[in-house]
């Protein structure tokens, strides 16, 4: 369990340092700055196959992200640095056993479009 926390926590300060993987270049991420309406466009494009219409779920595939304490706990610069990273089938936080993919299996996704989502996802959650 110490060495969870200690590897989240320097997952933490890794993405707090502003790196966005998928451009190479610096990004502020500035919480709540997000585009709700573009975040919905994005999650339509990418995370519906996954998570459903209005963040629903999938039975047997994606959980809802309408009812996940998990999502709902993370702030927003925690949310980004799991949404750029994902989780493996195998990792023992994982309750379904599917992958979820980094950026949503979609790479050319920045940070400020990850951001976005978030946004969106602020919407929906309870």
């Amino acid at each position: 369990m110490r060495r969870v926390a200690i590897g989240l926590a320097i997952v933490v300060v890794v993405a707090a340092c502003g790196s966005s993987p998928s451009t190479g270049t610096a990004t502020t991420i500035v919480p709540g700055s997000g585009d709700v309406e573009r975040g919905l466009v994005i999650y339509n494009g990418t995370c519906v196959a996954c998570h459903g219409p209005g963040g629903m779920g999938v039975a047997g595939l994606g959980k809802p992200l309408t009812t996940s304490t998990f999502a709902a706990g993370l702030s927003d610069s925690e949310l980004l640095t799991f949404l750029d990273i994902g989780r493996a089938a195998d990792d023992p936080l994982n309750t379904t056993g599917i992958a979820m993919p980094s950026r949503g299996g979609n790479p050319s996704l920045s940070d400020a479009d990850l951001m976005d989502v978030i946004a969106y996802l602020r919407t929906i959650s309870g």
